[in-house]
C-alpha cells in the first residue's frame, strides 16, 4: 500500500508567477495556503500507517517541495510527470486528480491524501482495503445545489456511464478523508472516460470538471467498496475555535483528522494555525524518515 499526498505552497514565488502568467488576478488564500502541517501529516503516516510503503509526494515544481523533505525517501512527482502538458500549468486540483494513477510504480492499493489529512491513531491495512475492495462510506444526494455539488454529481454520472449504467435520480458523495483507491480500477474509469475529461479539465475549478470521486464511484457501482466508513473527524475554524482542533489533535477519537481551512482574516489565520502547530509538535515530537535532520 503507498500513499500520495498532493502539495502546494501559494507562498512560493515560482508558483505565484505561474500563477499570474497563466491566469492572473488574486490567489484565493484558502485554496493554495501552507498552514506548516505536511511534516506532521508525513510523521502521522509513520507512526500510525507503518504499512505504507512508498509516499509520493505531487506537486507542480521542484520549488514547491519543502527543503527539510528527505528525497530519497519521499518520491517526488512533478505535475509534467503524468499530466499532458496542454493541460499545463494546472491550479486546480481536480485537474490533478484525473492522473494520479498515472504515478510509475505506484502500488495496485493506494491512500489519497489531502494535505489537510492526518492520521492521529494507529490504522490497519484492514482500515483501508479488505478482500480485495475499498473500505469507505458513502452518503445519497439528491439536489446539487452549489459548485462543489455539481462536480460530485458529475463524478458519479460519469462513473455509471463507464459502467454501462444509467445516471440515477440520486447520486453518491464519499465520506471526506482520505481516499482508499485500486490502481487498476482506476486505469479502467479513465480508459473509457479519458476523452470526457480531456474535455472538462481546467486551470481552475469549474462546474464542469470532475474530481476525484470518478474513481470511488466507479468503485461503489462496481462493487468494490465494503460500504463501512473510515474512522475519521472533519474539523472547521468556520465552526470550531482553535483550542477545540488543538484538543482533537492532542487527544484523538478518530483515526483519520481532517482540518479544513476556510476564509479567515490574517489575525485568526495565524491564531489558529499557531494553536494547530503546537498540537502537532505535541502529538508528533519525533522526526520521521521523511525529514533531513536539521
Amino acid at each position: 500500500m503507498d500513499a500520495v499526498i498532493t502539495y502546494v505552497n501559494g507562498l512560493d514565488p515560482v508558483w505565484q508567477a505561474e500563477y499570474a502568467d497563466a491566469v492572473g488576478g488574486r490567489v484565493m488564500a484558502k485554496r493554495y495556503r501552507d498552514w506548516g502541517t505536511l511534516k506532521f501529516l508525513l510523521r502521522g503516516i509513520e507512526k500510525h500507517i507503518p504499512s505504507i510503503e512508498n509516499v509520493f509526494l505531487l506537486v507542480s515544481g521542484d520549488s514547491q517541495v519543502p527543503s527539510w523533505v528527505d528525497r530519497s525517501v519521499v518520491r517526488v512527482v512533478l505535475h509534467r510527470d503524468i499530466i499532458p502538458e496542454r493541460f499545463l500549468p494546472t491550479f486546480n486540483s481536480t485537474t490533478i486528480e484525473m492522473f494520479m494513477h498515472r504515478i510509475p510504480g505506484l502500488a495496485e492499493e493506494f491512500l489519497y491524501f489531502n494535505d489537510d489529512m492526518f492520521p492521529v491513531m494507529d490504522c490497519a491495512p484492514e482500515d483501508f482495503f479488505r478482500d480485495g475492495k475499498a473500505v469507505i462510506g458513502f452518503a445519497h444526494h439528491l439536489f446539487a445545489g452549489g459548485k462543489y455539488k455539481k462536480r460530485v454529481r458529475n463524478s458519479d454520472h460519469q462513473a455509471r456511464k463507464a459502467l454501462g449504467k444509467r445516471p440515477g435520480l440520486f447520486f453518491v458523495r464519499p465520506q471526506h478523508t482520505c481516499s482508499p483507491m485500486l490502481r487498476s480500477e482506476s486505469d479502467a474509469v479513465y480508459g473509457f472516460s479519458e476523452g470526457k475529461i480531456f474535455e472538462v479539465v481546467s486551470r481552475l475549478r469549474t462546474t464542469r470538471n470532475f474530481n476525484q470521486y470518478l474513481f470511488l464511484d466507479y468503485l461503489y457501482y462496481s462493487g468494490k467498496t465494503t460500504g463501512e466508513k473510515i474512522s475519521n473527524k472533519h474539523l472547521s475554524p468556520a465552526v470550531h475555535s482553535p483550542e477545540t482542533i488543538a484538543d482533537n489533535i492532542v487527544n484523538p477519537s478518530a483515526k483519520l483528522l481532517c482540518i479544513n481551512d476556510v476564509h479567515l482574516s490574517d489575525e485568526d489565520y495565524e491564531r489558529y494555525r499557531d494553536a494547530v502547530l503546537a498540537a502537532f509538535r505535541t502529538h508528533f515530537p519525533v522526526r520521521s524518515r521523511f525529514e533531513l535532520a536539521e
